[in-house]
């Protein structure tokens, strides 16, 4: 224990110490050794997975795609595109707001184009743009990507319309398609519950309701990092529509 009584983590005290480790630390200093190497084993493990995965399964698909007939080509190009999203952004995705964003729209456009579903991306120039750690990256990458693959499979839409705003220090991330609105598949499926927890790890909520196209809209809602001292969020309208 310290001065003040407190338990002290032993990492800490061996940290804390200037002179060389005692005898009594050298089983805590093999212990986080041995830590360490066990969590660099499971890192190249999985990193060894996921090379296994692109190199054999992506092989494996592109040997498929010449080999099924014409009409069944589409469904095996749209796996694979789906197989190398998955794999490119399974460690997180890293950036700011803006870069996120960016990363989200260009493969949203591109799984859209590949099934003739256009695509209207509305978002607001005055949007601040907070550096977004991995996890915070990722979840919002998630959530839009298991969105706009629910539109695709469900709704059968012909149009997804895209809003993103800021209300008050919030940002507000909202997809709608113009297909079918069907509530039974709104519930507890492995991709609705999927979605609500990475909104809970971002601190917000997310619901779904029929939307204003017709079909399903997904209303995603979470406080935004907090700027660097000095800086300030960019003023907005009350109801935090868009600048034109």
């Amino acid at each position: 224990m310290g001065a003040s009584g407190k338990q002290v983590h032993p990492l800490l005290r061996l940290l804390g110490r200037r002179d060389r480790p005692q005898e009594e630390d050298v089983p805590e200093l093999g212990a986080l050794r041995q830590q360490l190497a066990v969590a660099h084993a499971v890192e190249q493990e999985r990193t060894r997975i996921y090379n296994d995965l692109h190199d054999d399964v992506g092989s494996a698909l592109l040997t498929l795609l010449h080999r099924v007939p014409d009409s069944e080509q589409q469904l095996v190009r749209e796996i694979l595109q789906d197989l190398r999203a998955i794999l490119a952004h399974e460690h997180g995705v890293e950036g700011t707001l803006l870069e996120v964003l960016a990363q989200l729209r260009d493969e949203v456009e591109q799984r859209l184009l590949t099934r003739s579903i256009g695509l209207d991306w509305l978002q607001a120039d005055t949007l601040p743009d907070p550096l977004l750690d991995r996890a915070q990256g990722m979840h919002l990458f998630r959530i839009g990507r298991e969105a706009v693959t629910n539109a695709i499979r469900h709704a059968n839409p012909t149009r997804v319309r895209i809003v993103v705003r800021q209300l008050a220090s919030d940002l507000v991330f909202e997809i709608t398609d113009d297909g079918r609105f069907d509530p039974t598949h709104i519930g507890d499926g492995r991709g609705t519950r999927s979605m609500r927890s990475r909104a809970d790890e971002l601190h917000g909520d997310i619901h779904w309701q029929q939307g204003t196209l017709g079909g399903t809209k997904v209303l995603l809602r979470f406080p935004l990092p907090a700027p660097p001292a000095g800086a300030g969020f960019p003023p907005t309208a009350q109801d935090g529509s868009i600048p034109r």
